[in-house]
């Protein structure tokens, strides 16, 4: 159990990191959190954002995701063995947009890495540029 324990809390702390990441512009964090060959597929207001997850740290860092009011939770963490998938929230995403994240998780080389990012926009508009 105290194994299950340990990579349950490795999962979270990986995806907290995305997280901070994302409202702070740290693309450190990122890397930290995302496997270099990770992608992301999702839309808002009909633009896509299907990319590999190196120039998404770039939108990240040019437009971090905190404005004043982000904020994200955990929702759910499934794991057998070397593989995990993760339900997050996200709420006040540049000012008002909210997303229902899904992540895919491996174990490699010892340690969690986020391999995927899947996202849906749930609410709030896209700020004006």
């Amino acid at each position: 159990m105290a194994g299950q324990i340990d990579d349950y809390d490795e999962i979270v702390r990986v995806l907290v990191l995305c997280l901070e990441g994302e409202a702070k512009g740290d693309a450190g964090l990122l890397k930290e959190a995302f496997h270099a060959d990770a992608r992301m597929f999702g839309g808002v207001a009909g633009e896509r954002y299907d990319m590999p997850i190196t120039e998404f740290f770039e939108v990240a860092e040019a437009e971090p995701a905190d404005t004043g009011s982000h904020r994200g939770r955990v929702l759910s963490v499934h794991q057998v063995g070397d593989a995990a998938n993760a339900v997050v929230a996200e709420d006040g995403y540049w000012g008002t947009l909210s997303f229902i994240d899904f992540f895919t998780l491996n174990r490699i080389a010892g340690g969690w890495k986020i391999v995927n990012k899947t996202f849906v926009h749930t609410g709030g508009e896209l700020p004006k540029s």
